[in-house]
């Protein structure tokens, strides 16, 4: 448990026990939860409320995401290199997965980029009914409003001011700026574009999610090819 608290050590007890139950160790929560309070380490702090979502007609409803590419949402991270120069992330989720679908660094992002990703992301995996998001400028944009609905999907905006009401994405954005952004030194965009992959790649494959029951996103599945003899 220290070795895993050393490695991660923003996860609360639930989220390290969940750890060694998948490489076969027989632990419950509990002597965790003892062995944790007994070293005093750290519980992490809880995900905020969600609210109401409002649509471009004006209307509102409270939109909960039922099933996977239901409702995907995106978000801008800003940080710095070691130098001083600014960059920017942004964050795609799957609201009812919780997967991270992808992280765009750059040192500047535009409308164009976001409609840029999201074109990859819709050839690999098809079209969401929603796309939510704040009123930033980028997700606000003509350009964007318009691509969206041509390929099908709803935009639905938070209220300004609210940034609650978009609590996946900003849960996740939490989270990444903890347990990454925070702990790492970036000498270059290219060091931050690699390590950023990496982690996200983690954060789907490997990292226990509590609202899945302590397992990850997107877990990684070996697939076992069995071979027949050839006969001759």
């Amino acid at each position: 448990m220290i070795e895993l608290t050393r490695q991660y050590g923003r996860y609360g007890y639930r989220r390290v026990a969940a750890l060694p139950r998948d490489a076969g160790w027989q632990v419950n929560d509990k002597r965790i939860e003892r062995l944790w309070r007994r070293e005093g380490l750290k519980v992490p702090m809880k995900q905020p409320k969600k609210g109401r979502l409002w649509l471009n007609d004006g209307s509102w409803l409270r939109l909960r995401p039922e099933y996977c590419d239901h409702v995907w949402s995106y978000d801008f991270v800003h940080h710095r290199t070691d130098d001083g120069k600014v960059f920017r992330m942004l964050n795609i989720l799957d609201e009812h997965s919780r997967e991270c679908l992808a992280i765009r660094v750059e040192r500047k992002l535009n409308s164009t980029d976001v409609i840029n990703l999201l074109t990859d992301l819709f050839i690999l995996r098809g079209v969401p009914a929603f796309i939510r998001s704040d009123n930033g400028p980028e997700f606000v944009a003509q350009a964007v409003r318009d691509w969206i609905a041509a390929v099908g999907a709803k935009t639905a905006y938070i209220v300004p001011g609210s940034p609650w009401e978009n609590g996946y994405c900003e849960s996740f954005n939490a989270r990444f700026r903890d347990e990454l952004l925070n702990g790492e030194i970036f000498y270059s965009l290219k060091e931050a574009q690699i390590i950023i992959e990496e982690w996200r790649k983690h954060y789907n494959t490997k990292r226990p999610h509590s609202a899945l029951g302590y397992r990850p996103p997107a877990p990684e599945t070996i697939v076992l090819l069995v071979t027949r003899p050839v006969m001759h």
